[in-house]
């Protein structure tokens, strides 16, 4: 919150320079990052930040030139067929990762701005100015404290830090529900939080040469977590219970990196079979890793089976939800075109912040932003009846930025603070405020997203659903192979399960997206949830024939390989099964 009332201070240097229009672009810029500014890694935040604000730089840029090159005059061809065409390639990257889809989004925010706000400074000064915005919160991002981290240098390790310690966290609370009903819950907040410290520990270096040594320490941890979720894992898919007394060594490891300190001496569990005797060793190797202060040890860093964005957007789910960002970005534009040319940029821009992929389901998400832009413009009424001198249209902005890492939680309100805030600069940037026309303008864009977002298109339906549980399915094959072909070769051994139960854990979410939406698109996904279903098991029996393999017999138990036939025959059954 702090970060986002810092933010601002571009725009309050440009009003007391007498130049508020200066400002408005750089606080479009800090936004927008702030719409992305998460919690986590001061290395992650570069990507999450950097990438869209660069994106928007640019889309800002080319806005500008397309203004140029069609003029003044209205544009009911031309101008929509062109911001299509970068709604079919900005929504097809954007389907392939959340990084990606600020990037799409973004780039095609600002190309409609930069078409049609009229703002007096050429283009090039403006994408600058976005990019200095998005710049400044990044900065701040880096350099500000987070609260409670133990921080070393102006680039600690704070975020990183959390993340590994919330991996050990995981593997106690997974230990404890082993044998219960929350096993199945507990083995996904497991995968849920090495997934975060993967993305926590990705990136570039931000710290100086001397600071090394704790980062690679902390990578010799996160690495040491490996084992442990293994032996965790196939404890819970045995559904013995345990004692709570073997939660002690994770909690005990989850403390010492949060303190940077030894972890000092942990209790044994009893080695009586195999997933005990492979927590036993894994908490003993954590033991040596921890207790080495020089941070010497060599960590794994964290691998990625991503395939490309280009190859993602390429893919039918990419194209199939490019299409779908085309036809609305087209016709939002050809409809505010139609409507007037002046000030013609708030629909489409409207319309690409509802067909973001990642917002949650459409019918949800138009009824949250038409509830949050009907809030948002009566905010600001009120405001503007009060004051609408520039200074205090700055503070609303300021206050705004604050409240945005609090708005996040819910789209409507996300939405209500936005259009306060890009009222205000609105106003701020010479434009009549016309906050009842943006309502009208925002409804309309719902209305032509919710009636798009459902029309057929040509091919098949749920491209998405099906590419994320082709990708799972790909890689459960890919670590089942390994761990029956070569289960010595631990550390790549590590790398398959971790993309077996990521790639599991997107397909999940794309199946609970999908199914949330309404008849006409949950329809063509039907069955999917019996493919998830028998892929998680087969994969958790994975894991457990891999501790088997390490610490009770050199080949499969007959037990172990009839299971393994069974969920690889359940597997194929479930695939073969039509979509509705």
């Amino acid at each position: 919150m702090l970060r986002g009332a810092l933010a601002a201070m571009p725009l309050l240097l440009a009003v007391l320079a007498g130049r508020p229009t200066l400002g408005v672009p750089a606080a479009l810029g800090a936004m927008l990052a702030g719409i992305n500014d998460r919690p986590g890694s001061r290395r992650a935040s570069v990507a999450r930040l950097g990438f869209p604000a660069l994106a928007g730089s640019t889309g800002l840029l080319l806005g500008s030139e397309i203004a140029e090159a069609v003029g003044d005059g209205r544009s009911l061809v031309v101008l929509p067929l062109v911001v299509g065409l970068l709604g079919l390639g900005a929504g097809a990257i954007s389907s392939t990762g959340p990084v990606a889809s600020a990037c799409g989004t973004q780039v095609l925010v600002a190309v409609v701005i930069g078409a049609g706000m009229p703002l007096p400074e050429p283009g090039p000064l403006r994408a600058l100015l976005f990019l200095a915005g998005a710049g400044w919160l990044l900065l701040l991002r880096l350099v500000l404290p987070s609260p409670g981290g133990r921080r070393h240098g102006p680039c600690g390790l704070d975020g990183e830090r959390e993340a590994v310690a919330m991996v050990y966290d995981a593997v106690a609370g997974l230990l404890l529900a082993a044998g219960g009903p929350r096993a199945l819950m507990g083995r996904a907040a497991l995968s849920a939080a090495l997934d975060q410290a993967q993305d926590a520990l990705s990136g570039p270096r931000l710290r100086w040469r001397a600071s090394s040594a704790a980062e690679r320490r902390l990578h010799a941890q996160y690495a040491a977590a490996f084992p442990l979720a293994e032996a965790a894992t196939a404890l819970a898919w045995a559904g013995v219970p345990l004692p709570a007394r073997i939660t002690e060594g994770p909690r005990r490891l989850a403390d010492a990196v949060r303190t940077g300190g030894p972890c000092g001496p942990l209790p044994a569990p009893a080695r009586t079979d195999a997933g005990l005797r492979a927590l036993d060793d894994a908490l003993l190797r954590a033991a040596t890793v921890f207790d080495r202060p020089s941070g010497t040890a060599p960590g794994m860093r964290p691998g990625h089976s991503d395939a490309s964005v280009l190859g993602g957007a390429w893919s039918a789910a990419g194209l199939e939800y490019g299409l779908r960002v085309a036809v609305c970005c087209a016709t939002s534009t050809a409809l505010a075109q139609w409507l007037h040319h002046d000030h013609w940029y708030w629909l489409p821009a409207t319309t690409v912040f509802l067909v973001k992929p990642d917002l949650g389901p459409l019918a949800s998400r138009v009824v949250c932003r038409a509830v949050g832009t009907v809030v948002g413009a009566a905010v600001f009424g009120v405001v503007t009846m009060l004051v609408s001198a520039p200074f205090p249209l700055v503070s609303t902005v300021a206050l705004c930025g604050a409240l945005l890492p609090v708005a996040t939680r819910h789209f409507a309100v996300q939405t209500a603070v936005v259009t306060v805030l890009v009222l205000s600069l609105v106003l701020l940037g010479g434009e009549p405020s016309a906050s009842w026309g943006r309502v009208v303008e925002s409804l309309l864009a719902c209305g032509t997203v919710l009636f798009v977002g459902h029309l057929p298109m040509p091919g098949r339906r749920g491209h998405s659903v099906r590419a994320a549980l082709d990708t799972a399915v790909g890689s459960a094959h890919r670590y089942l192979g390994h761990v029956l072909d070569a289960p010595e070769d631990h550390a790549l051994r590590g790398t398959l399960r971790r993309d077996a139960y990521r790639s599991l854990a997107r397909a999940r979410t794309a199946i609970d997206l999908s199914a949330a939406e309404l008849p006409p698109v949950s329809k063509h996904s039907a069955g999917s949830e019996g493919v998830a279903g028998a892929l998680e098991r087969l994969i958790d029996t994975t894991t457990a024939c891999a501790v088997q393999l390490d610490h009770q017999a050199a080949a499969l138990s007959p037990a172990h390989a009839e299971l393994l036939a069974a969920h690889l025959s359940e597997l194929d059954r479930a695939r073969a099964v039509p979509a509705g």
